[in-house]
């Protein structure tokens, strides 16, 4: 399938009229057909009900509604692209750990989001996953919780949420601040499992400095998904404390005894990375910590 095909497409189902559509397209209506079965060949089913009038399948609807989509999609791609060439806008890459949403993260979001001059793009992805990204020149910034010692990156600790308990709603922890030790005794779960180092290892490591080990009951990938998991019953989670914003009936956060359990919100870059929108965000940065 081309790019072509999608456009064809997309300009015949708006006009459903094969001559109409050949005009707008500047093409004879022969090869306009032609290109249309293609598609429908190699998509395997029928598009379009050739009566009088035409009409789209219900398959044909779908592929109609999806095509603008992408195809709006790559306009705007194409558009920031060459703006960002001629140097009428600047590109920004923000990784971020799904955690740090709970932070300063989304106001800085809001407030970049307001420079008409920068493309904003967000990548959900671990501290380790920022790091290769950010090698790789595919971010410019990631928003995480693990330190990296690596000298082509530089992080700096913007703050330490202390970590509260996650347990099931009516659970007998509940009732007080909760111990590292009386928490070693339940059954875990951790996340996020895949890849590590992660968030995982610095729960373990915790609990590992106190003399104690944990009991993992289910490994995740996903903050919300561990919420559940304990609204489910399946264990206990620690979470950052500004995570609490999540309000669910089936869950209930203590605040631990150990008051030095923290988990850092950690801001990653290149290292001798000067570029306009880096600086802009660092700036921000600043105003919001």
């Amino acid at each position: 399938m081309e790019l072509r095909h999608l456009r064809y497409f997309q300009v015949l189902g708006a006009t459903l009229n094969f001559t109409r559509a050949a005009e707008r397209l500047h093409i004879a209506q022969p090869p306009l057909s032609r290109q249309i079965q293609q598609l429908e060949d190699e998509l395997g089913v029928i598009l379009l009900e050739r009566g009088r009038p035409l009409r789209l399948t219900e398959a044909g609807r779908f592929f109609y509604e999806h095509a603008n989509v992408l195809l709006e999609q790559l306009n705007k791609v194409c558009d920031n692209t060459r703006r960002i060439g001629q140097g009428e806008k600047t590109w920004l890459g923000i990784g971020f750990a799904p955690s740090t949403l709970y932070g300063v993260l989304p106001e800085l979001i809001r407030r970049l989001r307001t420079h008409e001059a920068l493309a904003l793009e967000l990548a959900e992805m671990t501290t380790l996953q920022q790091v290769e990204a950010l090698k790789a020149g595919r971010i410019d910034v990631g928003f995480g919780r693990i330190r990296i010692d690596d000298p082509a990156i530089v992080q700096r600790v913007l703050v330490e949420d202390q970590l509260v308990a996650v347990l099931p709603a009516g659970h007998p922890l509940l009732a007080a601040p909760a111990t590292l030790t009386q928490l070693a005794a339940e059954p875990f779960v951790l996340y996020p499992g895949n890849p590590r180092p992660s968030y995982a290892d610095h729960v373990i490591a915790l609990f590992d400095a106190h003399g104690l080990s944990l009991k993992v009951a289910q490994w995740t990938n996903e903050l919300q998904t561990a919420i559940g998991l304990v609204g489910a019953g399946m264990g206990v989670t620690l979470v950052p404390a500004s995570v609490q914003v999540l309000h669910r009936a089936d869950i209930g956060y203590t605040p631990l005894v150990e008051t030095t359990a923290t988990s850092p919100i950690i801001l990653s870059h290149r290292t001798n990375d000067k570029s306009p929108g880096l600086s802009h965000c660092l700036q921000l940065v600043e105003q919001l910590i």
